[in-house]
């Protein structure tokens, strides 16, 4: 309990912001808020950082782009995708001009936005629950309770925060798992490789990519589909997944729930805000949630920045989630598409469109596109 105490020792008993939840979307809030000279304390009830991970960590173009993200904690570029259709036989190859994809290694990711929150001016203590919050005092597991002006909830797909401060929750969910295990350096081509088929991925894909040091091998899909359990369909594919190098080490097991029902309508309120998965701020499509996350955890920071300091309540209306679901009604519906993929003989036949020029034309624009996120600033 040794963190827990440190949180009573430090005598913290006024903040401006509490945030809770030490990922990516939680600790850049907590950067940026800090930056703005505001009291910001975040907690987690993880002991490290590196335990929990719940992502395997793909960064595409558009947040390589746009964020200054440390380069050697990255993998190689990947501009190839394979995509394969349940037969596994004649996969289509898409190959990018650009370096669409790379992975990062998320636990030192993780460990860098904490050092950036902490010297931005953030306290950030882990192992700490999260306890509650209501009128002003956030509470947790044994320790003295924080009043906060404001709380931003950064807990995860099942956030706790959403529903303490009665903002809308998610209620659509993809389950993921991965296996993560070192390969022998220079073994593989980076390349990223899709399995479209319902039986290993109700839903979703199965899919293998790695880092240059780590292969990541994994499924999804929606867990009424899973009549066997999600481990036991990762582990049918890892047995045979294509592009899956052999590994040299350990294997890390990863995995969790993934919000797929767009941005929640209602993100914020006069008492706080969600960020991340809390705030189902994840590509209904592809799932992905890394550059959702870090271009809503900048507005989020700008807009209880401006109303912690002028107390205008209007300004929260900037946070607005139903306006951004607007600009994510054709990924819904694809998600709806894709959600119809149902036997193996549909997701043949869906392949088969892919290969055709307005199927090759649509998929590329769905893996290499630059809308995967509406640019929220």
């Amino acid at each position: 309990m040794g963190e827990v105490t440190h949180l009573a020792s430090l005598g913290v008993q006024t903040v401006d912001v509490v945030v809770v939840g030490a990922g990516l979307a939680g600790l850049r809030t907590a950067h940026l808020l800090a930056r703005r000279d505001l009291n910001v304390l975040v907690v987690d009830r993880r002991r490290s950082l590196s335990t929990g991970i719940r992502t395997t960590g793909i960064f595409v173009r558009r947040t390589l782009d746009a964020f200054d993200l440390p380069g050697h904690l990255l993998g190689p570029g990947v501009r190839d995708v394979l995509l394969y259709p349940p037969s596994r036989r004649a996969p289509i190859r898409f190959t990018s001009d650009h370096d669409e994809y790379r992975v990062a290694d998320m636990a030192a990711v993780y460990e860098h936005a904490q050092r950036a929150a902490k010297a931005a001016g953030a306290q950030v203590l882990l192992g700490v629950r999260y306890a509650g919050a209501s009128r002003g005092l956030v509470r947790f597991a044994g320790a003295e309770p924080v009043s906060a002006r404001f709380i931003v909830g950064a807990d995860g797909a099942y956030s706790r925060v959403a529903r303490d401060l009665g903002l809308e929750v998610n209620r659509r969910f993809l389950v993921g798992a991965e296996i993560v295990h070192p390969i022998a350096s220079g073994t593989t081509t980076p390349a990223f490789h899709c399995v479209l088929d319902p039986r290993v991925a109700p839903g979703y894909l199965g899919w293998v990519i790695d880092d240059g040091q780590h292969a990541h091998v994994g499924v999804a899909g929606y867990p009424h589909a899973m009549r066997t359990g999600v481990r036991h369909l990762l582990d049918a594919f890892a047995a045979d997944a294509p592009g899956r190098a052999t590994p040299t080490g350990p294997l890390e097991r990863r995995g969790g729930p993934i919000p797929v029902g767009g941005v929640l309508r209602r993100l914020v309120c006069p008492q706080g805000l969600l960020v991340g998965d809390a705030a189902g701020a994840v590509s209904p499509l592809t799932a992905g949630g890394l550059d959702p996350c870090l271009r809503m955890s900048e507005l989020a920071a700008a807009v209880a920045t401006d109303y912690l300091r002028t107390g205008d309540q209007s300004i929260l209306q900037t946070y607005d989630g139903a306006a951004l679901r607007a600009r994510f009604r054709g990924r819904l519906l694809l998600r709806r598409v894709f959600a119809g993929i149902r036997s193996p003989a549909a997701a043949e036949a869906a392949v088969t469109l892919m290969r055709g020029r307005a199927g090759r034309a649509l998929a590329a624009r769905v893996l290499f596109g630059d809308g995967s996120f509406p640019d929220v600033t």
